[in-house]
């Protein structure tokens, strides 16, 4: 599977995941399933979504078939990104895409400067409410969306405490970034790495400022990037020395 950016000239693959997913997972009825879908990702819809340098929408791609949408947007003044749309075709669900999606889209929402994720789902999508539960997010109130006229109930979950981690691949084996574990470099803070998806055993550090993995070391709990140069030096409280 591929997730990858959208394009505005692939409105019609978008369209018809989206009124798939909808039809399948929500008790509204076909005429209002086709206005959501206009109104929201119909061709002027999108333009105005790709001319905002807030909002991101990604694809999930299976053999030159678009079979996932997520749609995002970072709203600066609160520091906030809000998941506003997931959907999956539903020939294709039950395999990870949904989630794949999901993490694909909340990685953009934490490049923007993101320090919350919000997940909006209609009330009565039962499926869509237990995604969220089964990320651990928490339910913590409602709001009110239109849709062809008639007011429904939008359900908002949210991550605070959420632990974020990447998945990364170093010569041959996956190891984990722990993007809330940082220490302050010369360029860039690093990042801790661990070899285990529980992080208990430490590999190394990731630096923030190339990226690059970077795993030994000096006796004194330096650690400088051979790519760019960035240097961690500890200081007297730092865990290096207990």
């Amino acid at each position: 599977m591929q997730v990858r950016q959208a394009t505005v000239a692939e409105g019609d693959a978008i369209r018809d995941v989206v009124q798939r997913s909808m039809l399948s997972s929500y008790s509204l009825g076909p005429g209002t399933i086709e206005a959501a879908v206009d109104e929201w990702f119909g061709d002027d819809a999108l333009e105005t979504k790709f001319a905002d340098d807030h909002r991101t929408l990604l694809l999930a791609e299976r053999d030159g078939t678009v079979v996932g949408v997520a749609d995002a947007a970072f709203v600066a003044k609160t520091g906030t990104g809000d998941v506003l749309w997931i959907h999956v075709d539903p020939d294709f669900r039950g395999d990870g895409t949904g989630r794949t999606l999901f993490e694909r889209v909340t990685d953009r929402l934490a490049d923007h400067g993101a320090d919350l994720v919000r997940g909006l789902v209609l009330a009565n999508n039962a499926d869509g409410n237990a995604f969220y539960r089964e990320l651990g997010f928490e339910h913590v109130g409602e709001r009110e969306v239109d849709i062809d006229g008639t007011p429904y109930t939008e359900h908002v979950y949210h991550d605070e405490g959420r632990e974020r981690v990447t998945v990364l691949e170093d010569d041959g084996r996956e190891v984990y970034v722990d993007l809330e574990d940082t220490s302050r470099g010369s360029l860039g803070p690093f990042f801790t790495v661990f070899s285990d998806p529980d992080r208990t055993e430490r590999y190394g550090f990731q630096c923030g400022h190339c990226e690059a993995l970077a795993t030994a070391m000096d006796s004194m709990g330096r650690v400088e990037c051979g790519e760019c140069g960035n240097t961690r030096t500890p200081t007297r409280w730092d865990a290096a020395y207990l």
